[in-house]
């Protein structure tokens, strides 16, 4: 048996051609993937940088409504303290 095969340089180089055209479509396949990853992870780091700043923003509103209405508060006591002590004053005098 005889399996020695007469190949000639054109049938050499086209196999070669699609052995290397595969090899750099799975390089180009990998490295697309690793940057659509890398893509991603950096687009989901700045959602989430957004969300804590929006939050932070919320929570700081908040507690800066919580002190004024404690300021208000505040003042509306010492106005009926006042408006209490000038009755007494009046009515005593």
């Amino acid at each position: 048996m005889n399996y020695h095969f007469s190949m000639s340089f054109e049938s050499v180089w086209n196999v070669l051609r699609w052995v290397l055209a595969a090899l750099a479509a799975g390089f180009i396949g990998q490295f697309g993937r690793s940057l659509a990853l890398r893509i991603i992870e950096r687009r989901r780091r700045e959602a989430k940088e957004r969300a804590d700043a929006g939050s932070a923003r919320y929570e700081l509103e908040k507690e800066r409504i919580k002190a004024f209405e404690k300021i208000e508060k505040k003042r509306a006591k010492a106005q009926v303290k006042l408006a209490k002590k000038s009755k007494e004053k009046g009515d005593g005098g």
